[in-house]
């Protein structure tokens, strides 16, 4: 289908009709999700595009915003994608799986039956809503990032009808991952995927999400949401790899939602995408709990990748630590801009933030804009970014020793993303991130 005929059957996100169009087969769904849905329109409508004088839009381009009224939301419809389901193979023997293509379950890997036992959901968000309706009602949106982009989260609120909801119920422990694929195929596409993952008192659970396009040459439009909620003494893994073709406009918009006790980690690594936003929201709302938040990002040619972030703590004895590193060629741009907020109640927290930014081209821009708001008096809170170059004694060492200019370049970056590949604690995930980065030095 082309991206005319796309637009002709299911109309453009510009066009009035759109949002009805979309949801005129669409039954089944609870009243007060299509309720939400219709509000979050009039939200989308009426909400002003951000400009440059908006503090949480500082130094972005806002060009491509004025595109996304060109997209059509994908049809409901089987996808063809035989060949996209033999491509999701990365994580071998997961605890389950999910394939989407444009927004369409392709295919689902069916969980263990141990683990339906106990308790634990693994499904798509449309199955979620009909059958486990009063549980996702109490997580679904009940936290956002608040990063700039709630315009952006009110149109994937109002038009998606896909995603995934995973549920671990209290003292289950799950070792082997949960896998969720997202494929864009059809040219001119908007998708909207969701993710709400729940994790129970003292339970244990891992998420990986990949995001991939099925060609090189189409545009499409990603606007993804994820939500973490880790319920107390829970531990919670949250892995996203974000692939997308580089003619792909996406938002990463997540929240990390930490009780008492607990300890969730989220790492996230962008390749793909001409402009990438990503915003996390790290909140803790319980004593003696530890958020983790990574990130690598290694944009090439004219990508953009803006990175807005915020750790809440709101409880007193927590700690949470976020570093984003970034290594910049040719004349690529990146942007973070972190706030640490430590409420008035929250004493003896122990936060940090670090965004480091490693320069490989003489044309890269790298701007960094970290920030601390304390309002309690017994803390412990660093933040900072660095922004450099390769150190040429550095090199002169790999040289003197007979190892190629290029080969030296190649060691000394993964050198120096390593710190945050490693937080993967799997092996064959890790080698994955690193071939794909590998990929991208060579492209």
């Amino acid at each position: 289908m082309s991206t005319e005929t796309l637009s002709a059957a299911t109309g453009v996100i510009g066009d009035s009709g759109v949002f009805a169009a979309r949801h005129e087969f669409s039954g089944g769904l609870p009243d007060w999700f299509t309720a939400m849905q219709r509000e979050h329109w009039t939200c989308f409508l009426e909400s002003p595009a951000p400009t440059r004088f908006d503090e949480t839009w500082r130094f972005s381009d806002l060009r491509p915003m004025s595109t996304i009224s060109g997209f059509a939301p994908t049809p409901f419809e089987k996808p063809d994608a035989s060949d996209l389901v033999r491509q999701s193979d990365t994580v071998g023997n997961p605890a389950g799986q999910l394939v989407f293509v444009d927004d369409n379950l392709a295919t689902a890997r069916v969980m263990d039956a141990d683990l339906e036992k106990r308790g634990v959901i693994f499904t798509t968000l449309g199955d979620a809503l009909n059958n486990h309706g009063d549980l996702v009602r109490e997580y679904f949106m009940k936290e956002t990032p608040q990063l700039g982009s709630e315009k952006y989260e009110a149109l994937h609120v109002a038009l998606m009808r896909s995603g995934v909801f995973l549920y671990v119920p209290d003292g289950v422990e799950v070792d082997r991952p949960f896998v969720v694929y997202n494929w864009t195929q059809r040219p001119g596409g908007a998708i909207f995927p969701h993710t709400l993952f729940v994790s129970g008192k003292n339970s244990k659970s891992t998420l990986v999400e990949f995001q991939r396009s099925a060609s090189t040459e189409t545009e499409h439009l990603a606007i993804a949401n994820a939500h973490v909620f880790s319920a107390d003494g829970s531990q919670t893994n949250h892995r996203i790899i974000q692939d997308w073709n580089t003619k792909t406009l996406s938002f990463q918009l997540n929240t990390n939602n930490a009780r008492r006790d607990t300890n969730a980690k989220s790492i996230i690594v962008n390749v793909g995408s001409s402009q990438a936003r990503q915003e996390v929201h790290g909140k803790i709302f319980g004593s003696g709990s530890n958020v983790e938040m990574y990130s690598v990002n290694v944009p090439r040619g004219v990508q953009q990748f803006d990175q807005r972030t915020l750790q809440t703590h709101l409880a007193p004895n927590s700690r949470s630590d976020l570093l984003f590193k970034n290594a910049l060629l040719d004349d690529s741009r990146t942007i973070f801009s972190g706030l640490i907020i430590v409420e008035e109640g929250a004493q003896q927290t122990d936060a940090y933030q670090t965004n480091n930014n490693l320069m490989l081209s003489e044309t890269a821009e790298s701007n960094a804009l970290p920030g601390l708001e304390i309002k309690a008096n017994d803390v412990k809170c660093s933040h900072g970014a660095t922004t450099g170059r390769i150190d040429e004694s550095n090199l002169f060492y790999f040289l003197a020793r007979g190892i190629p200019r290029a080969k030296a370049h190649e060691l000394m970056v993964f050198g120096f993303l390593e710190e945050v590949i490693e937080k993967f604690e799997d092996e064959s995930l890790g080698n994955y991130v690193r071939g794909r980065l590998a990929d991208k030095f060579l492209a």
